[in-house]
């Protein structure tokens, strides 16, 4: 699955020489860098850019400077969703330099209420302006991830800023399991922040443009570690800075997307061939069976022709098998002087059969099919009767006040 990653470039902030009546407003970025990877684990491209001209990724991750995150350990207040920023600020507020409405928070992963967990603190503004350019060019950010976090063993990586002073191009980024610290070496002030002796498995690495420097600093060798490399290994972290009012929206659509998202990855490209091959098979085996039942009705149909063009050899022109059959064998049972179903005589003997013993006809009325019948008096249990008794017989019996209208059932079952 492709990774974009965006650096988000440091705040702004006012230096102890800066000139007065410098600005240290917010600017909208024109720019981003970025660094892909095809496989979250290698990196493939990097470079700058703006917004609109991004690569395009399958999850997009803002990684957000070390500089610009404060970490507060504390114990995780006990509030709902709803109010638990408040409860957030009101425990920090003390702490914090900036009024609580203008800092960002962001509890660590897995912190439960009630227990010591991390807060990561950033200028609220600046963050939202970062999004807020991106978006505007479609460009969704899923994770907001530090570039550093507390770490145990402790890290320290070195970072080279060209358009710093001399003094201050060298930046050290300490993770420590207590915090995270950035100092520039240079005096005596950072040394005595770094223990001594070094804890077990401390690491230090640095950028290639920092590498040289780093190691005069520290009088030792240091790892080699590209930005584009610092970057990819920050997004394993668990950290999702998206909280709060910064919280992915529409969160069933994304899940949604992101399901779809993990699916187009190459670990499941075996039951991505196995579903097209499942919906391939269906498909012929649909047609097969269609072609197949579509065969059956044709063969029964040249049945039903072959029988009426060999009982009925004068018909030439067939329409519709059946019923031309049935007109034909009605009037050959006509020219042979024999009644059928729907003449007077049958339809007299089926009322008979099933006609109470104790009720004498009042009166009959008879159409070719239909014969209608005088029941005035008649109980509706009697008439329940005999409608019951014909049924079996596939006659079919309707009321109408006083009448009753006996006909063949054309299905010759019930009614």
């Amino acid at each position: 699955m492709s990774v974009l990653l965006i650096l988000f470039a440091p705040r702004p902030h006012l230096g102890p020489r800066a000139a007065p009546g410098a600005d240290g407003g917010l600017r909208t970025p024109a720019e981003f860098d970025y660094v892909l990877s095809k496989d979250g684990a290698q990196v493939h491209a990097q470079g700058r850019c703006g917004p609109a001209l991004l690569p395009k990724a399958d999850s997009v991750v803002a990684v957000l400077p070390a500089s610009d995150l404060a970490w507060h350990r504390l114990t995780i207040p006990k509030a709902p969703a709803g109010k638990l920023r408040a409860a957030l600020a009101g425990l920090l507020e003390d702490a914090l330099l900036e009024d609580s409405e203008d800092v960002h928070y962001a509890i660590a992963p897995q912190a439960q209420p009630g227990q010591e967990g991390w807060v990561a603190v950033t200028q609220r503004a600046w963050l939202r302006l970062q999004i807020d350019t991106l978006e505007s060019a479609n460009v969704f950010i899923d994770r907001i991830v530090p570039q550093a976090e507390p770490a145990d063993p402790p890290r320290g990586h070195f970072e080279h800023d060209p358009a710093a002073e001399e003094s201050r191009a060298l930046r050290l980024i300490w993770a420590r399991p207590d915090g995270v610290m950035v100092l520039h070496p240079g005096g005596t002030l950072a040394r005595t922040w770094l223990p001594q002796p070094a804890p077990q498995g401390m690491r230090w690495s640095a950028e290639p443009g920092a590498a040289e420097a780093a190691e005069h600093w520290l009088g030792q060798p240091v790892a080699v570690l590209p930005r584009a490399d610092t970057a990819l290994r920050a997004a394993d972290s668990a950290w999702n800075l998206r909280q709060f009012d910064f919280a992915l929206r529409h969160r069933g659509v994304r899940a949604l997307r992101d399901t779809l998202r993990q699916l187009g990855g190459p670990e499941w490209r075996p039951m991505r061939w196995g579903l097209i091959a499942l919906v391939v098979v269906n498909l012929i085996g649909l047609n097969a069976w269609a072609w197949h039942q579509r065969s059956a009705v044709d063969e029964r149909r040249q049945a039903q022709l072959d029988v009426l063009r060999q009982a009925f050899p004068h018909v030439s022109a067939v329409l519709d098998a059946p019923v031309q059959m049935q007109r034909e064998a009605e009037q050959l049972r006509a020219k042979a002087g024999k009644p059928g179903d729907t003449d007077l005589e049958p339809m007299l003997q089926a009322a008979a059969s099933a006609w109470p013993a104790d009720r004498v006809l009042e009166g009959l009325r008879f159409e070719t099919g239909v014969l209608t019948l005088s029941v005035q008096g008649w109980r509706d249990d009697e008439i329940e009767t005999f409608r019951g008794s014909l049924q079996p017989a596939g006659w079919r019996v309707e009321r109408d006040g006083s009448r009753l209208t006996l006909r063949r059932n054309p299905a010759g079952g019930g009614a």
